[in-house]
């Protein structure tokens, strides 16, 4: 190459780079905003907990799709041979989320997560299915349970079209990754609407001092549901002027908790109710066109499709030690709701609808004017 054409190309490639990164939207914690007690892992994001892996598609096209894929995996092997772990939480459940009554009867996850739009789940458990047959090792596997979460994304993306198409699901688990996750209007979040403003994926996490285990809890959400916004206890939505009693209430929140602690599904099941107290710390109320699930997954240990021994044993935490990571689920899915709202930027959808973003600098104000900074 011609050095001025390759130096060219270096300092262009330099100014994307950087231009990219200034415009990575702050998050709360950037500004002094904390949620709770407990310290955060490395990337405050559901991948601090060790071994667990996030890939997402977004899909903007013309001025009508705007809707995406988000996946997480509890680990990078074989889900359906090396189960973990799960339990599921119905908040409220106007919602199409798909096999749960199989992880409440047996108490493991044998696929990734998959998160979506409400039309596109059958797509998604397709490509799901796809994904576990074509695995090496699964030649004989005859039943899979697919598990697809899903928001209403129907405001700002033609849901009815059902663009997200097998390939979109593959390519984000092919994708996913360890390390930081993208925010806002990215993957599964690219359509929806949080407490009237932009909604999207968020995520957090808190490490556990060693006193207390020294575990990682991870939540990642899609929030798209209503209610009265409040940031770190301060009634924003009010002092916003933005909340209404009749209108912009229904929608629905999918929240997804992993942690290394070694829980056994009846526990986990009592950190995934935590979770939505985290929920309701934002202002969220559950309508009762609100789709509100909760999918908590322990990567401490894995269950084997197959063995030759007849009992399973692991050792799990006794009830007794199980509050600090209630604690820590509820601190993290506050804040990976309320980042879900900081990331999100403006957008204009299907049928010209528009939905603003949350007036950060504002929101910032009124948290300083409280004594809510730090």
């Amino acid at each position: 190459m011609i050095p001025y054409l390759h130096c060219l190309l270096a300092t262009s490639l330099l100014t994307i780079v950087q231009s990219a990164m200034a415009q990575t939207p702050k998050r709360p914690r950037d500004y002094g905003i904390r949620f709770g007690v407990l310290p955060t892992g490395p990337f405050n994001a559901i991948t601090d907990v060790p071994g667990v892996l996030v890939g997402q598609v977004t899909l903007r096209q013309d001025q009508t799709i705007r809707t995406g894929v988000t996946a997480i995996l509890p680990h990078s092997g074989n889900q359906f041979q090396q189960k973990n772990p799960a339990a599921i939480y119905i908040g409220n459940g106007f919602g199409k989320l798909m096999g749960y009554s199989q992880v409440e009867e047996l108490g493991t996850l044998e696929t990734p997560i998959i998160l979506t739009n409400t039309l596109s789940v059958p797509t998604a458990a397709d490509a799901l299915i796809d994904y576990t047959l074509a695995q090496k090792g699964n030649e004989q596997v005859r039943s899979v349970n697919a598990v697809v979460g899903e928001t209403n994304d129907g405001f700002l993306n033609d849901i009815r079209g059902r663009h997200v198409t097998k390939q979109h699901v593959l390519d984000a688990l092919k994708q996913a990754k360890a390390g930081a996750v993208a925010e806002g209007n990215v993957g599964a979040g690219t359509g929806t609407v949080c407490f009237g403003f932009k909604g999207g994926i968020g995520t957090s996490s808190r490490k556990l001092p060693a006193s207390l285990g020294g575990y990682t809890v991870g939540v990642l959400v899609q929030t798209n549901f209503g209610g009265v916004l409040q940031i770190a206890g301060v009634p924003v939505g009010v002092a916003l002027g933005r909340y209404d009693f009749k209108k912009n209430l229904d929608g629905s929140c999918m929240m997804v908790v992993l942690t290394d602690a070694p829980l056994d599904a009846r526990n986990l099941k009592r950190l995934a109710k935590r979770a939505f107290m985290g929920l309701a710390q934002t202002g969220g109320i559950a309508s009762n066109g609100s789709g509100d699930y909760v999918i908590a997954v322990s990567t401490a240990y894995q269950i084997p499709h197959e063995t030759t021994s007849s009992f399973d044993e692991q050792k799990v935490l006794r009830n007794d030690n199980v509050s600090p990571l209630f604690m820590a689920v509820i601190e993290a899915t506050e804040e990976a709701i309320i980042n879900s709202l900081f990331a999100a930027q403006t957008l204009t959808g299907d049928q010209g609808h528009r939905v603003e973003q949350l007036p950060v600098e504002k929101v910032v104000e009124l948290i300083r004017k409280a004594g809510q900074l730090h």
